[in-house]
């Protein structure tokens, strides 16, 4: 009645009643239809995702992905929540079957609502995680704003505010912007303007179309809008040819983002495209 956006709900799973979660459902979306239910469940939260209970859940599966991925030999266990220890060995290969598996676990449509994020109040920030390694942060935010489902920024990330185990992780938000990392700060607004500007970015269908050597592409498209996301976790400069067959006709423009320059599509690919050490560029269709 107060005009509430949504709602999201701590350890939710501990309120063990189907029939409870169903009745907050009817009454919140009665409310507001446009409400978004959110529930804290750190695994697989399947059981609460099937349409008559929660629209989400807080995607720490995601967290885990992208600390091995971005993070990688260089993740700080000491400050690393046990839930997000990564399942196997880090690489571009691993990341990309880590992806497939989320979206295999749920709908569609509940993979597109999934709240991702990177840090939270309950877990070592990101970049203390990455023992302070920007370009790790930088790499998983531009996956993060680039990926299918809505992003989640844990205030502070993006001005480099650190914080360790609870209550570090806790701290408060620095006011004095005389502290702020501010290169940092225009990274992460012009990789939101980025998610705003392209519809692809946000309903688009998700492809990962390259993951060896460190390096992993992948292709978000909606009718004639192409985005396409390549990035370098490895510490050496790679120069890849990209598969876009799928998405893109033979002599094709994209454009890159953030840079004056722009590709063909030559025989289904984007040929030589090359990517400094922890880095990542985005190509895309005019629109």
């Amino acid at each position: 009645d107060f005009g509430i956006d949504g709602w999201r709900l701590d350890v939710a799973r501990e309120i063990d009643d189907d029939a409870f979660w169903r009745e907050f459902r009817r009454r919140v979306k009665a409310g507001n239809p446009e409400a978004y239910i959110v529930g804290e469940v750190w695994l697989n939260a399947a059981h609460w995702l099937k349409g008559d209970m929660w629209d989400a859940s807080m995607n720490y599966i995601f967290a885990r992905s992208c600390i091995a991925f971005f993070i990688g030999e260089e993740i700080d266990y000491g400050a690393l929540h046990k839930t997000l220890t990564p399942p196997g060995p880090p690489g571009a290969e691993a990341f990309a079957k880590a992806v497939a598996a989320m979206e295999a676990m749920y709908h569609p449509h509940v993979v597109a609502a999934q709240l991702n994020l990177l840090s939270s109040h309950d877990t070592a920030r990101f970049v203390t995680v990455a023992r302070g390694d920007q370009s790790a942060l930088r790499l998983a935010t531009l996956f993060q704003m680039t990926y299918t489902g809505p992003p989640s920024l844990y205030y502070g990330d993006e001005v480099g505010l650190a914080g360790g185990h609870d209550p570090l992780n806790r701290g408060a938000m620095p006011w004095d912007e005389a502290t702020w990392d501010h290169d940092l700060l225009r990274g992460f607004r012009r990789m939101i303007a980025l998610r705003k500007a392209r519809p692809s970015l946000r309903r688009g269908s998700y492809s990962g179309v390259y993951a060896r050597d460190g390096v992993h592409v992948h292709l978000r498209r909606l009718d004639n809008d192409v985005v396409v996301v390549a990035l370098n976790t490895d510490r050496v400069t790679r120069r890849i040819d990209i598969p876009v067959i799928s998405a893109l006709d033979d002599g094709a423009t994209l454009e890159e983002a953030w840079a004056n320059r722009s590709l063909r599509v030559e025989g289904g690919m984007l040929r030589g495209v090359e990517l400094a050490p922890r880095s990542g560029r985005v190509f895309q269709t005019p629109l």
